[in-house]
């Protein structure tokens, strides 16, 4: 593998890593409010950020807080967790040049790229674009980093 390529992997191996790191967080938060108003803490972030409670993201996080119950926030939490634990596994079997880590991380990241181009269809937005052209990157660079560690065909005719 070239010193470029392997510098891009274990570029995708530290955002992986941050992907996880925030999951984890975010499911440590949920389990820390399983007994508050989660509607009203969420409420209070809305409008700490400045954010319109009528906008589109703000609304649904709102509902979504006023609707959850204490039992579907900890199955939320397991489900952050065990998404993070996958992350972690990934960015460990990146930076030490595992192929089974390169295939997840393509197959990880190619799964959504169906669903973006849909979403970008539906609702253009530079954010999905960006989103979209970022998982097209780590896809490509997995595929160069798989491709680079077939051996050389010899005797081709």
């Amino acid at each position: 593998m070239s010193e470029r390529t392997r510098a891009t992997v274990r570029m995708v191996a530290w955002i992986e890593m941050i992907k996880g790191i925030a999951v984890l967080l975010v499911a440590t938060g949920l389990l820390l409010l399983v007994h508050d108003d989660l509607h009203a803490v969420a409420a209070q972030i809305v409008s700490h950020l400045h954010l319109s409670p009528t906008s589109r993201y703000p609304h649904a996080v709102l509902d979504l807080a006023a609707h959850l119950e204490p039992g579907h926030i900890a199955w939320l939490a397991v489900g952050g967790v065990t998404y993070a634990l996958v992350r972690f596994a990934e960015a460990y079997g990146l930076f030490n040049e595992r192929a089974w880590a390169e295939w997840l991380a393509a197959l990880s990241s190619g799964i959504y790229v169906p669903i973006e181009i849909a979403e970008l269809i539906r609702r253009p937005s530079v954010f999905v674009a960006v989103v979209l052209v970022l998982n097209l990157i780590v896809v490509a660079v997995m595929a160069v980093a798989l491709r680079r560690r077939r051996p050389a065909e010899s005797g081709s005719t």
